[in-house]
């Protein structure tokens, strides 16, 4: 099975890029409604995921007390310098459906990425999970 058929593509998900500021990103982040986005960088390759709690973690490295913490100190960072890469490791869009799955045990969604490391997309955990249900139920009938 292709996995190409998951994929809710780049157009229709939230993303960050490596270069916004700290408090770019926030924003996007909570209005998206999202725990975790995926980030790229300008020429749309993928570099990883930035999560609430990363941003959460900077910000309490980068200040003593967070008293000291204002709007103005997130714009001097960038999401570069919170994003930890490896995190969430991405596929290949010619993954196999097992492999996949192998992923998808470890994350909410997994990023898909061409052959050049351009992000095209995620394929969700329960896109996932319900192809296997429904492969499941399609065995048991037979």
């Amino acid at each position: 099975m292709n996995i190409a058929a998951f994929i809710t593509p780049k157009a229709e998900v939230t993303y960050l890029r490596d270069n916004m500021t700290i408090r770019q990103g926030l924003e996007k982040l909570r209005r998206s409604g999202y725990t975790a986005v995926p980030v790229i960088d300008r020429e749309d390759r993928y570099v990883g995921v930035v999560s609430e709690g990363d941003f959460l973690w900077r910000i309490l490295e980068h200040n003593e007390t967070l008293s000291a913490m204002t709007m103005k100190n997130m714009e001097e960072m960038t999401l570069r310098d919170i994003i930890r890469s490896g995190k969430v490791t991405p596929v290949w869009i010619d993954t196999d459906m097992e492999q996949l799955l192998g992923q998808a045990q470890l994350q909410n969604f997994v990023p898909v990425i061409d052959d050049r490391s351009v992000f095209i997309g995620i394929i969700t955990r329960r896109d996932i999970l319900r192809y296997f249900v429904k492969k499941q139920l399609e065995a048991a009938e037979e």
